[in-house]
């Protein structure tokens, strides 16, 4: 099997084949199906997401947070780590392994901002007096 490097055609290799996995997934597949109405932008947006994270390329436009705050009633903390795990297998058999080890890094990067954007609360702070400073001479 001929594997894919970390440029454009890979990447889009890579996201293709990814989410064929993801939409057939049965914890995934069903989150995913509901919320893309049109699939092959999608796949466009995902791609140029990739493109721009991995290569610099400035070609993602969008939100990520936002997208996902979406969906944040049928999204659950465990399904990235679904996510990541189809996401390393896609890419350690797609990628050269220098390659999907830095997609994979990557994705890992992104997936604990994305979960800490979605599901961290901080506590509401505890407010106390204000104390009084008493100043010599005033």
């Amino acid at each position: 099997m001929t594997r894919y490097t970390l440029d454009e055609p890979g990447i889009r290799a890579v996201v293709h084949h990814f989410y064929e996995r993801v939409r057939a997934d049965e914890m995934l597949g069903p989150v995913f199906n509901d919320a893309i109405g049109d699939w092959p932008a999608h796949l466009d947006k995902l791609c140029a997401f990739w493109s721009s994270v991995m290569l610099t390329s400035g070609r993602y436009k969008g939100q990520p947070v936002p997208a996902h705050r979406k969906h944040i009633d049928r999204i659950d903390p465990a399904m990235f780590d679904s996510w990541l795990a189809l996401w390393a297998k896609t890419t350690s058999e797609l990628m050269e392994p220098e390659a999907a080890r830095g997609l994979q890094d990557k994705a890992n990067r992104i997936a604990e901002s994305l979960k800490l954007a979605l599901f961290f609360k901080l506590p509401p702070l505890k407010t106390k007096p204000a104390r009084r400073v008493e100043t010599q001479g005033a």
